[in-house]
């Protein structure tokens, strides 16, 4: 397999072995992979499972054939957990890194546009008076 996917593929490995389907309920990892059992994995897992399957369909893409299959380290998936900014499972860099500020529920809301035009008409009039 070209290097593209190996490391998202240890990734899923490693998750699917420490799962609960293989480590309590003794199923191989295939089986846990299929339908019934792919559902009660973790969601690390089920992401690591589509992120592999878009980086195996990714290699005959034939829209990708000039620059390639893009890779995937999943150092960086791992960095944007600790941090806590959302990434996307499959590009390279995070599609959402700094996108979503954090709030606590105390911020002024944004005044809407059509307050804004009112407030400048009616300083306008005032000023003309």
């Amino acid at each position: 397999m070209p290097s593209s996917c190996k490391e998202i593929r240890a990734a899923l490995a490693q998750c699917l072995q420490e799962s609960e389907c293989v480590m309590v309920q003794r199923h191989t990892a295939a089986e846990c992979l299929r339908s019934p059992l792919a559902e009660t994995l973790p969601t690390k897992c089920q992401q690591l499972k589509k992120g592999f399957g878009e980086c195996r369909r990714g290699m005959i893409d034939m829209r990708k054939r000039f620059r390639g299959n893009q890779p995937i380290t999943f150092k960086s998936l791992e960095q944007t957990e600790e941090t806590g900014q959302g990434y996307q499972l499959y590009a390279g860099r995070s599609a959402f890194a700094g996108a979503v500020k954090k709030t606590d529920g105390n911020e002024p809301e944004a005044k809407d546009w059509r307050e804004l035009e009112n407030e400048k008409y009616r300083q306008e009039l005032e000023a003309r008076k």
